[in-house]
């Protein structure tokens, strides 16, 4: 079974100093990340992989809207919440249940593999049983007893790393994940907590690079949730490509002024088709291709 570190850099332990982090930049990158599976289409190939949808899900109307029209302009995968860890216990919590039943309608509808997060052990059974990955949102980075659960399942996990932790912690929680037996793994940088008020988070482009140094696993970022902002949204997903990023996670919503979470930095229809426009040169210029991958047995 393969560690988390030590794929990509002279590291073999977590306790590394950054003057560790060398790699041999002779490497392409193809032959050192591995690449993960998620239905049918992959992340960390030299394609990039974009993941796209709701916050939450609102109804079967909206998602299937969202679904048809990511998947028109380039998307990979579909998003979309079904539970929701809200800072106010008196925000939208998500559909639960029902809204795994119409995202596995969406999935048969579109083609698109489902990507939705996981937040109690309890629900880890039902969810694997119709997502196609298990999401880790940042606020359950360190939640130890879901990682383990997650971890004993062989449904892909894309983990996000959680608003104030660092760079070893978050390898420490995928390595938790991987040593219940579950190696497809995939770490995602969404911003951490600074002093900066100007975005909802602070973006850090450098962990992208570290961890690409780091760890053979796929890194993807999600901008939309740096941002808190729809209009900062396109430029820190174009920096994050440029930086080294295998793919992005971003939320797209019919009506994001009706949204009933996290509106203010969801892209609409339009704003998305521009977005996937302007990626296309960035990615020819780091040697990737916006052009879906299918996994060789």
């Amino acid at each position: 079974m393969q560690k988390i570190v030590g794929a990509r850099s002279r590291v073999t332990s977590f306790t590394a100093t950054s003057a560790a982090l060398e790699c041999d930049e002779s490497l392409q990158l193809s032959s050192i990340t591995k690449p993960i599976a998620m239905g049918e289409a992959v992340v960390g190939g030299t394609a990039l992989t974009i993941i796209a949808g709701p916050c939450s899900v609102e109804g079967r109307g909206m998602l299937n809207d969202t679904a048809s029209a990511v998947r028109r302009m380039g998307a990979h995968a579909l998003r979309g919440g079904a539970y929701k860890p809200r800072t106010s216990p008196h925000s939208f919590q998500g559909m639960g249940d029902a809204a795994l039943d119409l995202l596995a309608e969406a999935r048969a509808e579109s083609g698109l593999p489902i990507v939705s997060e996981v937040m109690d052990p309890r629900h880890v059974e039902r969810m694997a049983s119709v997502v196609d990955v298990l999401q880790i949102g940042a606020r359950s980075m360190q939640n130890y007893a879901l990682l383990a659960e997650v971890g004993r399942t062989r449904v892909p996990v894309l983990l996000k790393r959680g608003l104030s932790a660092t760079i070893q912690e978050l390898l420490h929680a995928a390595e938790h994940i991987r040593v219940q037996g579950n190696e497809a793994i995939i770490l995602c940088e969404r911003g951490i907590r600074t002093f900066e008020p100007s975005t909802r988070n602070t973006l850090d482009v450098s962990a992208v690079a570290v961890l690409k140094a780091e760890t053979h696993l796929p890194v993807i970022v999600d901008p939309s949730h740096a941002a808190g902002n729809a209009s900062l949204v396109t430029p820190l997903a174009l920096a994050a490509i440029a930086a080294g990023a295998d793919g992005l996670l971003i939320e797209v919503h019919p009506t994001p002024a009706s949204a009933m979470s996290d509106g203010e930095q969801s892209l609409d229809f339009a704003m998305f088709g521009d977005l996937m426009r302007r990626l296309g040169p960035i990615a020819n210029a780091v040697g990737r291709t916006l052009a879906a991958q299918r996994m060789v047995a």
